[in-house]
């Protein structure tokens, strides 16, 4: 699977290591960590580990990066701290984290070396697993690696931050190119813009075979990164501007993809809110298609009544984000599906998804696939399961932020951004920080971050 542990156990193995695994789990991204299911989790962990730790040479961590609990702000550099407690500071301990990852000092300080995602959309996952497996064998060989940290003065919106397209294109490229000689790793990450926390926001890592060479490159980098601030730019569109976009658009060249990007459970989003549905029917477009919209209670009633039956239910607009309500209306169950199936796209390759009892409803000329578990619409497996074919329709409706580039974009005419209610917020400038350190741009050539008077 397109994943950094099975990257990572791939490179190990072939070298000739043994693996000890202890513990893995994970959760669809949402609001903070419970204190009770974190203490639980770690305390699991902590106690294999302390079981195996006699017999270890390193360890190895397949972490995200931007976990905020109920009562802390860095989950992952807590869970290093305490890590650290048990196997000592001279254990090397390498980590591997998401393309999204707020990265603190704490987590730096804590670990021997950190390797990042460089796409978004996350396509080379398992490629980082295979760079932390690559150094800490590195590490093993008493190796030493000196490293150096910075932190960008701006903010990313997640939009913005597309390996796909310029500028984060050419910057990629850029650091990519600078490894080599004493440079072992270089990583920019651009951080999670919504976490109000102190130490949100992208940051710069560098590895060498010595601090001076560290420290110089990460000072090249990011006086190079923050010459490039002005370029990020994009424009978001109204539900009713993107529709009259597609009007335009010739159906030859394949669909235009509306990017509902507010409402991404790949970033904590509901996945149930109506905006751009209400407006697609509103306006009567004739041919689009609206995924994936998590309702188990619309996909139960589809199930009951069959194929080819009419039904008469609430969809959507049940998680009761301000702004959204759901749409009452009358639907025709066009298909169902148990919601098992394998990824086929970039992305999700390989994955085993399941989703629940799913439904195909038709409404006016829309269709919307309904789930019963949320997953971020990235892959055309989740359309085809219920016998859509995704480049056959005039517009295509993705809760997903950027994902979906990587399986849609090459089906697709154009690529709209469009917001709608959901708690994404597309503009960080808009979210009501309280935590962020003072000064930081809340986006690119954005307005600073002051903290409210206590």
């Amino acid at each position: 699977m397109n994943l950094p542990l099975a990257g990572f156990a791939q490179i190990a193995e072939g070298l000739g290591h043994t693996l000890r695994p202890l513990l893995w789990c994970s959760a669809t991204p949402s609001a903070q960590v419970e204190q009770q299911a974190y203490e639980t989790i770690v305390g699991e962990l902590l106690e294999r580990l302390e079981q195996v730790k006699k017999g270890l040479d390193g360890v190895y961590l397949d972490l995200h990066g931007a976990m905020v609990t109920e009562h802390l702000e860095d989950g992952e550099g807590e869970l290093l701290r305490r890590i650290r407690s048990v196997v000592g500071d001279a254990m090397p301990v390498v980590v591997s984290l998401d393309f999204h990852a707020n990265v603190s000092p704490i987590m730096v300080e804590l670990s021997d070396a950190l390797t990042v995602y460089r796409t978004y959309p996350h396509v080379d996952m398992a490629d980082t697993g295979r760079r932390a497996g690559a150094l800490l064998n590195h590490l093993l060989a008493g190796h030493t690696l000196h490293a150096a940290y910075r932190r960008l003065p701006f903010l990313i919106p997640l939009t913005w931050q597309c390996t796909l397209t310029d500028p984060m294109r050419t910057l990629m490229e850029a650091v990519r190119s600078r490894v080599g000689g004493p440079i072992r790793n270089l990583e920019f990450v651009p951080g999670f813009p919504l976490a109000d926390i102190h130490d949100c926001g992208p940051t710069l890592l560098t590895y060498a075979d010595n601090q001076d060479s560290a420290e110089d490159t990460a000072d090249a980098l990011l006086a190079l990164l923050v010459s490039r601030e002005g370029e990020f730019r994009e424009r978001l569109y109204t539900p009713k501007e993107a529709i009259a976009v597609a009007a335009e658009s010739d159906p030859k060249l394949g669909p235009v993809v509306f990017a509902d990007t507010q409402d991404n459970p790949g970033a904590g989003g509901h996945s149930d809110t109506t905006g751009i549905l209400k407006c697609l029917i509103e306006h009567r477009v004739p041919d689009a298609v609206v995924g994936v919209v998590y309702d188990p209670e619309v996909a139960a009633a589809a199930h009951r009544a069959g194929t080819g039956a009419p039904i008469d239910v609430d969809l959507g607009g049940k998680s009761g984000f301000p702004g959204d309500t759901p749409l009452r209306a009358t639907f025709l169950v066009k298909a169902l599906g148990n919601g098992r199936f394998r990824g086929t796209g970039p992305f999700y390759a390989g994955c085993d998804m399941q989703l629940g009892p799913m439904a195909l409803l038709s409404i006016d000329g829309v269709r919307i696939v309904v789930s019963s578990r949320k997953q971020q619409a990235a892959d055309q497996a989740e359309f085809r399961h219920l016998g859509i074919e995704p480049a056959e329709h005039r517009i295509l409706v993705l809760k997903s932020s950027v994902h979906f580039r990587a399986d849609f974009e090459p089906i697709a005419a154009r690529v709209l951004v469009v917001e709608s209610p959901g708690p994404n917020v597309a503009d960080p400038a808009r979210l009501p920080f309280r935590r962020l350190r003072a000064g930081v741009r809340l986006r690119p050539m954005g307005p600073p971050f002051r903290p409210p008077p206590e």
